[in-house]
């Protein structure tokens, strides 16, 4: 399953995508991995999720961050959430441009049993249709 928090810029997504993934944790029965550009948030997240800043590994852009999430995904089966905080940030584009992406996360969160849960910079209104679904 693929999740979108989105609002504006400012807006507490990040704070509230940090609370998701610190409550899930009390009930998860797999690993969790967060994925993010900075590490700003790295001691705001229990000790329990896998912290990653793509900074650390050069990634840039959307086939990059794709093959990048796949990676941090394979690299257990145990993995059961995995987070991203400002995907169009990372890959570089603007989210209308993305439908690849969305579409790759959504197939391996079907193949793995993953929730995928992905912050979005845009308020409801601007989320393209094919976003609309995640929500």
């Amino acid at each position: 399953m693929v999740n979108i928090i989105c609002g504006p810029k400012g807006s507490g997504k990040t704070k509230r995508i940090i609370e998701r993934a610190n409550d899930a944790i009390a009930t998860a029965k797999g690993h969790s991995v967060f994925i993010t550009d900075t590490k700003r948030y790295m001691y705001d997240l229990k000790r329990e999720i896998r912290f990653i800043d793509v900074t650390d590994y050069a990634v840039a852009g959307e086939e990059a961050l794709c093959g990048f999430i796949k990676g941090a995904i394979a690299g257990s089966y145990d993995n059961e959430f995995v987070y991203v905080d400002g995907v169009a940030r990372i890959a570089g584009k603007q989210l209308k441009d993305m439908a690849q992406l969305f579409y790759m996360l959504e197939k391996v969160a079907e193949m793995r049993s993953l929730t995928l849960v992905v912050t979005c910079s845009c308020s409801e209104e601007e989320l393209p249709d094919f976003l609309r679904k995640y929500l």
